[in-house]
């Protein structure tokens, strides 16, 4: 059962109420015209729990004016930012119970139950008694519904758990809004114990209060806590009056979860009466507050299967982008984005293994004169199949990435206790280039050949890097071709600098 929302620590903004008030007095046209304006209106700056109170408090204003996407959108955005298990705020208390009411209308009952159980833990956490008093008229008003509509055996037992929660909360109530939702909410836990004359009282004060606020939500609560009172004196007439009085405030109001209750039991009177025609009028108007609560369900699946679709697509869409953004579109290999951010994982996690890393930093020979001989396009093909002779050399967790131009690099993570494990791999990826059959690919032009610099320590990446340009320097001054070593690179020390 709902009234309407509290002034969550007064943050709620003004138009939302005002937006509240309008459709709780039946006024539904101007409601929705207002709505127009504030729906998108959310304050930059507003701590991150209050904007979701706000966002679930226009999701329940779009429910109740039957703009149902509209309102999962606006519930599924307030609802991302919570974190309900460790939050003491006031503003997470009632975004819960919004959230809750929400779920109870739809159908998804279990949930919502849950959900409103949660609110009264955290309001209690939070300390705010106004909040504290509407999450337990939530609780407790949908402790009724489940007692009305489940076994009878099992009723008795949930009226009186919901009459302890609403009791406390009519002892610490202040707003007069909450008050009346929680006299009408006691009232039918009252008549759901047997003690009728103190639920008579409940309904009747419900009934006045509102009459005098024009709140037609309690109202129509009022009205059917009396038609329950009057249906266990007997009084099938005065029942059915009552019964369908409610039944009319809810349809003004547009609340399903009250409509589909208070219909199906107007229908049980009329056929106690024998009423055939008011029977068959109230059924209609439950099986269409039904059929709104399951649609709803099924626009909520199928919305949440297409932003599930688009999410993943997007997803999808990023990752490749950014390998894309690593990776040498000629080649296929990591460029020197990727490596620059393999590397850092790979040389740490190489450290905790106690192993010591290796750099082989590769330099086409002649490839100049590839270019000038046979053209742009060959030499690219000389690239790519000097590519692939590294892949073919290297294991499938060496990180394998082209530098820049004609330079490639190999940096070997696990390297075992093989010592000589950079060397080796290095001759290895020399010998194969250097005995590789270029026909296909050159034809006459001069054959590339490479040379490799090699280096290893505990260092960075931009030090393991300078160390093995010293070696392929020495590599190419000493005729090419070749494969050069550097001595070890010890990690150098950060400098701290002070005054």
């Amino acid at each position: 059962m709902e009234q309407r929302d509290p002034l969550v620590a007064g943050q709620i903004p003004r138009l939302d109420l005002e937006v509240r008030a309008l459709y709780n007095a039946g006024r539904v046209p101007e409601a929705n015209s207002l709505f127009d304006e504030v729906v998108t209106k959310v304050s930059p700056g507003a701590d991150r729990w209050v904007r979701s109170a706000v966002l679930v408090n226009r999701a329940v204003m779009a429910w109740r004016l039957g703009r149902i996407p509209l309102a999962l959108e606006l519930a599924a955005e307030g609802w991302t930012d919570l974190d309900a298990e460790r939050s003491d705020s006031p503003a997470v208390a009632h975004t819960m119970g919004s959230l809750g009411y929400l779920m109870e209308g739809i159908g998804n009952r279990r949930a919502a139950l849950d959900m409103l159980r949660l609110s009264v833990q955290v309001a209690r956490r939070a300390g705010n008694t106004d909040v504290l008093a509407q999450c337990l008229q939530r609780l407790g008003g949908s402790l009724n519904f489940r007692a009305c509509s489940g076994p009878p055996a099992a009723a008795p037992a949930i009226f009186e758990e919901a009459l302890a929660y609403l009791d406390e909360g009519l002892g610490i109530v202040k707003d007069e809004g909450h008050r009346r939702a929680l006299l009408g909410a006691c009232g039918r836990s009252l008549a759901g114990v047997g003690q009728l004359d103190k639920a008579e009282e409940m309904g009747e004060e419900t009934l006045r209060l509102s009459l005098d606020a024009e709140d037609l939500w309690g109202i129509s609560v009022g009205n059917w806590v009396l038609s329950v009172v009057r249906r266990e004196q007997g009084d099938f007439d005065e029942a059915r009056t009552l019964a369908s009085h409610a039944v009319t405030h809810a349809e003004r109001i547009n609340d399903t979860s009250l409509l589909l209750r208070f219909s199906t039991e107007l229908a049980d009177i009329c056929h106690a009466l024998g009423d055939a025609q008011g029977e068959a009028e109230a059924l209609r108007l439950s099986m269409r507050a039904s059929s709104t609560a399951r649609e709803t369900l099924q626009e909520g699946l199928g919305q949440a299967l297409e932003q599930r679709r688009v999410a993943v697509q997007a997803q999808r869409l990023a990752v490749a982008a950014q390998e894309a953004a690593a990776r040498d579109p000629l080649t296929g290999l990591a460029n020197r984005l990727g490596l620059e951010r393999a590397a850092a994982a790979l040389l740490e996690s190489t450290a905790a293994r106690g192993r010591v890393p290796w750099l082989v930093l590769v330099d086409v020979d002649w490839f100049k004169s590839v270019n000038d001989d046979a053209g742009h396009a060959t030499g690219d093909a000389a690239l790519r199949e000097i590519a692939a002779l590294l892949r073919r050399e290297c294991r499938a967790d060496d990180l394998v990435a082209r530098w820049a131009g004609d330079e490639f690099v190999v940096l070997l993570g696990d390297t075992g206790p093989n010592m000589d494990v950079g060397p080796n791999v290095a001759e290895r990826i020399r010998a194969a280039v250097d005995g590789h059959d270029w026909t296909m690919v050159l034809g006459p032009v001069r054959r590339p050949t490479v040379s490799i610099g090699v280096a290893a320590g505990p260092a960075k990446l931009d030090q393991l890097f300078a160390a093995a340009d010293m070696a392929l320097y020495r590599a190419k001054r000493h005729g090419r071709n070749r494969v050069e070593v550097e001595p070890s690179v010890d990690e150098v020390p950060e400098i701290v600098s002070g005054n």
